[in-house]
């Protein structure tokens, strides 16, 4: 089986697409998929699908979802793989389990975008960590990549699924930070410019890519740009959580007034460590 929850949902089995049109079957096998090789409660999936709105008709209904699901993979499972792959055998039971209390997707953690998300952003930071910036940049561009645009963009989103698309954000957020900080230790910073002005526009409170929006200024002879960048964030800050921008943005701040030669690339390593940019 092959899952993408990183963009439009897609489940595919020998092959073949087992995602239902319909909204809610849908955002039921999204939770599953998305949680796929662990139980999931009845009441989870209830609380998903209806919210605090659960009709007295709820366990009948979402019987009724799971044995359409059930057909999706059963047709599946008789047509075979297509393109001549390796036939994943069994029965739709066994795919899509009843467990005690709920169900459970039966899926290879290799066979899921958002398991392969993890892993590669797990060994990048690791790469970045341990100062190899080339193994880190390539792990977590690789990570990005998987990405197809907006996790579930094609899925009705509900509570649970809310909160799992929000921390899914959270972590691509996080692994792109760390994907610039590589190639600005690289010495990427001019080929960085025009990204980075993009993501702090979308993103205008948060410090991280304004820190390396700075830098990649400052390196690039744009000075007054960096302290702009810088005075930008502070009104935006003020304004909107009446709050000043942390040590650390000041520090950075200072350190481009100063014209700190910690800013260069050849000495990034120090200034970032000491920084924490």
């Amino acid at each position: 089986m092959d899952i993408g929850i990183l963009g439009p949902l897609a489940v595919r089995l020998n092959g073949q697409s087992i995602v239902p049109s319909a909204g809610k079957p849908r955002q039921l096998l999204a939770l599953l998929a998305i949680r796929a090789e662990r139980v999931v409660t009845v009441p989870t999936l209830m609380e998903e699908i209806w919210g605090d709105a659960i009709p007295k008709s709820a366990a009948t209904t979402l019987q009724t979802y799971i044995l359409h699901l059930r057909r999706k993979v059963t047709a599946a499972l008789r047509t075979g793989p297509a393109g001549g792959g390796p036939e994943q055998a069994g029965d739709a039971k066994d795919v899509l389990a009843t467990c005690f209390g709920g169900y459970r997707l039966a899926v290879r953690p290799e066979d899921s975008d958002v398991r392969e998300f993890q892993s590669l952003a797990a060994r990048g930071s690791l790469a970045l960590e341990a100062g190899d910036a080339h193994a880190a940049a390539g792990m977590l561009s690789r990570a990005l990549e998987l990405w197809r645009g907006p996790a579930l963009v094609d899925v009705p989103v509900g509570r649970v699924l809310g909160v799992e698309v929000l921390g899914m954000d959270e972590q691509r957020t996080r692994v792109l930070e760390q994907r610039i900080e590589a190639d600005l230790l690289l010495g990427r910073h001019a080929s960085l410019l025009a990204e980075l002005r993009m993501l702090v526009a979308r993103h205008p409170m948060n410090e991280n890519l304004a820190a390396q929006l700075m830098t990649a200024l400052y390196r690039s002879g744009g000075v007054w740009q960096a302290l702009e960048v810088f005075q930008q964030l502070r009104r935006t800050l003020i304004e909107e959580l009446g709050l000043e921008p942390s040590q650390r943005l000041q520090r950075l701040h200072q350190a481009v007034l100063s014209g700190e030669p910690g800013l260069e690339p050849r000495h990034a390593g120090r200034h970032l460590l000491r920084t924490g940019v």
